[in-house]
Order: C-alpha cells, then structure tokens, then sequence
C-alpha cells in the first residue's frame, strides 16, 4: 500500500465520537414547524377568548358618562397630616349589631343612628332599641333601598327632636320617645327642575325654623353613589326648608357630590363638603353675602364625607379614601381620563369594585381657613373602616360608618 492509498483508508475509517447531541441540521425544520404550530394555537385561543370580551366593550353602552375635570397634586402627608395609627385606639361598639350607622346623634347619654335597614335606634349602655322605621320592609339589598329606606344625616333639634335625612324618602322631624315621624320634604319630588334623587345630611338652626340640607345629586340614587364619584357630574345642591312657609328653595347648585353639611355659629353660612373635589366649599344661605360661595379648605389629603363641630371651635371630618402623597391616588389619576373609567364600568359592577378601594380612614380637626391642628388614620381599616362622620361627646370620638357594622369610640384622653 502506498502513501496516497494510506491516506484515503484512514479518512475512510476514521473513528467516530458518539455524544448527545443530535445534528443541528436533521431536526431544524421540525423544530421550526412546532413552534409556528404553538404560536398560531396561542393566537388562536387569545383571540378566541378576547373577541367576546372586545364586543361588550364595543356594544355595551357604559352606564356612566364622566365628565373631565382637574385636582390638584394631593398635598404631601406631612405636618399635621402625618400618617399615624391613633384610630387603632378606638374599640368597636354594638359590633355585629348594627349595620352602616353613617351619622351619630346623642341627647345626654344616649346616642342615636340611622342604620342600613332602614331604621332610626337608640343606643342605650348596651342594648339597641329601635325608634322608628321611615320606609317599609323588606330591606338589606340594594334593590329594596329606596322603599326600606335609608337614614343618612342626623341632628337633635331645638326641642329635643330628631331631624333626619333619609336619602331616597325625604326630610323627617322624629319623636324620639314615641317614634312619630313628621315628613317635611318628600324624596323624588322636582325642586327648581330637578329631582331629589340622593338626599344626604342636614343641619338645622337653634330656632328650629330652617333645615339646610345636601342633595348629592338629581341623576344618581345613593345605591350608585360609586357611579356619581366617577361620573363627577356636577348637579349636586344646597337646599332650604322653611319651617313656617313650608317652602323649599335652593341656595346653591352645580356641585360635585356635595356631601355633609355644617352651620357655622352666626349661622350665617354652612360647610358643604364636595366629595369629588376633595374640598370643603363655605355656602351664603343668609345675610349680605347670601347666595354667595367660597372655598373653607382646598385640596385635601382625602375625600370628605360629613362635617360636625368639635369641642374646641374647630370642625371634625371624616374622609374614608385617601389621596396618598408620596403614593398613587386612583381617583385622582382617573380624573382626566374618562374613557378608562367608561371601560371599568362596563366591566365591573359597583360591588367589585368597591373591593379595590383601599380602606384607609382619616379624620381630622380642622379650624378657621381649613387649618389642620390634628389628624388620626388607620391606613388600612383594620379598627376602622369606611368612617362617614365624628361626633365629638364628653371627650370621646363615635366614629359612623357607611358600611361598616359597628360604630367605633376613641376616647381622647388616651390620644
């Protein structure tokens, strides 16, 4: 054998190293085909799925028609407003008992509420009794409200009555002894062109001769109170009942989601909360300057529910959501943004999305030109939770709630 012959043996029966790996080039085309099969099966079921959900988004009319409107940067929670966790303090009272006591109202020693079901109560040590039902049963859905009824804002008036709000029946004047109640003004009925859809607090003067009173809103009833937050429409007003005359006039409208209401001493003017605004509005209702408005407290920290006076001169309110800084604030970021918020509501009922509101309570005590001199949280609800009004007696705080079943107590001596 020659060299050349050598040579090609040796090419020829070169040995092979077997490994795992398998050539690139036998499955390369295989490999390839699999994956556009597993993208194009993907696609497929995406689509599939998302295709139902595109048509209710195209079909389906939202049931909110927001407006756009503009907040201020929420101010930094610094200072006064520092977050704390002093409403921990509080101990829960009647817990379990007692359903969405949203506002508060004692003579002597006894307090008394309006609750979800319909019903004014009396609470006395501890026993729940009941005064009166404005509405008829059944109660306790959403469905039943407007004929159960439901108890908002409530006051003692100058004869030792109770005045109360019921968003959806009217205005009534309680016998708190024998449980008559007396209606002054008839919820639904139309005032100066508009409706009484969502009557929600009241304050009455020491004469007893006029009752002022907030309706949140012509469009929306207080079962919607979400859809009136987001829609921000501004067809809330201040009215007036004139206790001789009988008459009811409107003192000022066009507000967003106007909300509790306070008479100041001369009682001269009242402080309407407008939730929306996250502000505090100082409306004319006698006097030179009636008719009149300007702003008590500008952007704050939270979203205002009721107004009631405190021990000191100064006021006590109640914000059940926050707009945090340094945070994210949902309201505020949707606020300019109306198609995001017609999309949530064609997706999502008022229920649902109620569970994505964080439950971050604040109260505060604000005085003369909406300063702050004392603020107490629970960021996270965990003692209190969705608080609607402070009402300041002998050194402590009842604390009314919305939804919450139970009303909180925090004694300011440990505070």
């Amino acid at each position: 054998m020659n060299e050349t012959e050598g040579l090609r043996f040796r090419r020829l029966n070169r040995p092979q190293v077997i490994t795992d790996e398998l050539p690139e080039h036998r499955y390369k085309g295989s490999g390839t085909y699999s994956g556009k099969v597993f993208q194009v099966t993907l696609l497929s079921l995406g689509g599939f799925l998302l295709l139902p959900l595109l048509v209710i988004v195209l079909i389906l009319e939202s049931p909110i028609h927001p407006e756009v409107f503009s907040l201020k940067e929420p101010p930094v929670m610094t200072g006064c407003w520092e977050q704390n966790l002093k409403l921990r303090e509080a101990q829960r009272l009647f817990e379990d008992q007692i359903v969405g006591p949203e506002s508060i109202a004692n003579i002597g020693d006894v307090l008394y509420s309006g609750t979800a079901d319909g019903k004014i109560v009396k609470l006395v040590g501890r026993r729940i009794h009941t005064v009166t039902r404005l509405g008829r049963p059944p109660c306790g859905s959403t469905e039943e409200e407007p004929s159960c009824g439901r108890p908002l804002g409530i006051r003692v008036g100058p004869n030792g009555t109770l005045f109360v709000a019921d968003a959806y029946l009217g205005v009534f004047e309680v016998n708190p002894t024998t449980g008559e109640a007396t209606r002054l003004v008839s919820g639904g009925q139309v005032v100066a062109g508009r409706k009484l859809s969502f009557i929600n607090d009241l304050a009455v003067t020491q004469d007893g001769k006029k009752v002022y009173f907030t309706d949140s809103s012509s469009r929306w009833q207080r079962r919607n109170y979400l859809n009136l937050i987001m829609e921000a429409t501004a067809d809330g007003r201040v009215l007036e009942y004139d206790a001789d005359s009988r008459e009811l006039s409107v003192v000022m409208e066009n507000l967003r989601f106007p909300n509790g209401i306070q008479l100041l001493p001369d009682e001269e003017s009242v402080l309407v909360a407008e939730t929306t605004m996250a502000r505090i509005r100082r409306v004319h209702v006698a006097g030179l300057n009636k008719g009149g408005m300007d702003t008590f407290v500008d952007n704050l920290p939270g979203f205002p529910d009721n107004i009631r006076p405190s021990s000191s001169g100064g006021y006590w309110v109640a914000m059940s959501a926050v707009r945090p800084n340094p945070g994210f604030s949902m309201l505020d970021f949707l606020s300019q943004r109306p198609w995001i918020k017609k999309l949530i509501f064609k997706l999502f009922s008022q229920d649902v999305l109620m569970k994505f509101v964080p439950r971050y309570s604040l109260v505060a005590e604000l005085h003369d030109g909406g300063v702050c001199t004392r603020s107490f949280h629970d960021p996270s609800g965990l003692v209190v939770a969705y608080v609607s009004e402070v009402h300041e007696y002998d050194g402590s705080l009842y604390l009314g709630s919305f939804r919450s079943p139970y009303i909180a107590k925090l004694d300011l001596r440990e505070v």
